[in-house]
């Protein structure tokens, strides 16, 4: 696998301006882990390689536990998540795929038992960047663990 298009390259102010829509989710009402959780179970269901190694490494730099990595793409079935993190995986579900009715009333109310208004926005642009990401990795094949250096993520152990 190969990078096809640098399109951090080709495209320099309007990689900037996205990679600050993502910085700026740093200051969101959404913890940095909850964060790395969905940003894997997004990349999982998008298929992005790139995005899937780099959130792994960050949330193992974060000091999430390793077999709660493991059990991201079983979160149903696992009792590792809180229902906090279950309601956010939900709802990165539901609007990373859109179903064609979109996302529907009984998973809205059941995310928000669990989140604020301000943490389900906040979520949403979250899972926004994400999958923007994904598809930008995906179709140009951004190659995993390519960026590792630059973006600290040799501090995870898993190069």
């Amino acid at each position: 696998m190969s990078l096809r298009i640098d399109y951090a390259h080709q495209s320099p102010e309007l990689f900037r301006k996205y990679l600050e829509m993502s910085m700026a989710l740093k200051k969101s009402s959404i913890d940095e882990k909850l964060k790395s959780l969905v940003e894997i179970r997004a990349s999982q269901l998008n298929g992005c390689a790139f995005c899937l190694d780099m959130h792994v490494k960050q949330a193992k730099i974060a000091g999430e536990r390793e077999l709660r990595l493991y059990h991201v793409s079983i979160w149903r079935e696992s009792n590792l998540f809180t229902p906090k993190e279950r309601a956010a995986l939900e709802w990165t579900e539901a609007v990373t795929k859109l179903s064609d009715h979109g996302v529907s009333d009984a998973v809205f109310d059941a995310v928000r038992k669990e989140l604020s208004e301000k943490e389900l926005t906040d979520l949403t642009f979250v899972l926004m960047v994400i999958n923007g990401w994904n598809r930008v990795s995906v179709a140009f094949q951004a190659v995993p663990g390519s960026q590792d250096e630059a973006y600290g993520l040799t501090a995870a152990g898993l190069s």
